[in-house]
């Protein structure tokens, strides 16, 4: 697939988005998150999965007991973050990118019970000269995923907990593959903003299974076309026991301003991953959905109890 360059030119770059001309009369465009990336970096520990068959994969690791200093007798829930396309390209920042880096936060861990392991594995993504993206996510790389989460809970076998796994476009792909895949091996997953979306057969297996969802995709959409996408699964959805579905009129930033993004090409309302990785809570403290009133911490550390 080809994409623009996302160059700082682009970025500051803000043409009227496409769907302007149906925002209400008062809202307003707000273009950054209040988050910022980067803070978290440093206490995510960088490991490499040998590979022969994709090329050794990297992935970052954040230890709730090594780096939290939380207690090393009880478990942690486990979440692996599943970057979009063309995210990987820049190394550590995918650990941005995917939505997980927040979840490193002091509050963030703590809002989840008191501490959770992040896995963040990384595509072997490339730009070629004409700026095809190569090397992204494929089935071939699913049952490698699994073998990182596999060597991450091996090696903390003690203090291992309820297993998530969660992403957004390209990793809403991947996220909704793992659980058809290996549908036991999770308790939660959050599948967002994916073209992808399993058949109802899938939907009653994972249901079947005691599966935890929360799928989240904005209507608005730009790249994953809620009519294409969520429509014809959308009941469905709804009423699966166990799936809480974010499906709101406009994706938000913390600041309640309706999210663009323009990088060569507008993806505010696809870029759903950002207001996760707010916890879908404003700044004002109120939750972008009462559905959710103590935002996705809130939901984990619900999930974990069950």
């Amino acid at each position: 697939m080809k994409l623009p360059k996302f160059s700082k030119e682009t970025k500051n770059n803000h043409p009227i988005p496409p769907w302007m001309e149906d925002m209400a009369e008062g809202d307003f465009i707000s273009c950054d998150t209040v988050f910022k990336m980067g803070g978290y970096w440093d206490i995510f520990d960088k490991c490499i999965l040998p590979c022969e068959g994709k090329g050794d994969i990297r992935y970052y690791v954040y230890n709730p007991i090594k780096h939290g200093g939380l207690s090393a007798d009880r478990k942690y829930p486990v979440l692996m973050w599943i970057h979009g396309l063309n995210c990987s390209i820049d190394g550590i920042r995918c650990v941005g990118y995917c939505g997980g880096e927040q979840y490193a936060s002091p509050r963030y861990q703590e809002e989840m019970g008191g501490g959770a392991f992040i896995i963040v594995p990384l595509a072997n993504e490339k730009r070629l000269e004409d700026d095809t993206i190569v090397g992204s996510w494929d089935e071939e790389y699913l049952p490698y995923l699994k073998d990182i989460y596999d060597k991450v809970c091996m090696e903390n076998a003690e203090n291992i907990g309820a297993k998530f796994i969660m992403g957004a476009s390209a990793g809403g792909y991947v996220t909704w593959r793992m659980l058809e895949l290996y549908g036991d091996y999770f308790k939660g997953a959050i599948p967002a903003a994916s073209i992808y979306v399993p058949d109802k057969e899938s939907l009653s297996k994972m249901e079947a299974a005691g599966i935890h969802l929360l799928v989240a995709h904005g209507r608005h959409d730009e790249m994953a076309l809620f009519k294409d996408c969520i429509e014809p699964i959308e009941k469905e959805l709804q009423n699966m026991k166990n799936c809480i579905c974010y499906f709101p009129e406009w994706v938000r930033n913390e600041d309640k301003g309706i999210s663009s993004i323009n990088y060569g090409i507008e993806m505010g309302q696809h870029c759903i991953i950002n207001a996760i990785q707010g916890n879908l809570i404003y700044t004002d403290g109120t939750c972008y959905d009462e559905i959710l009133p103590n935002g996705v911490t809130g939901w984990i550390r619900e999930v974990c109890q069950r």
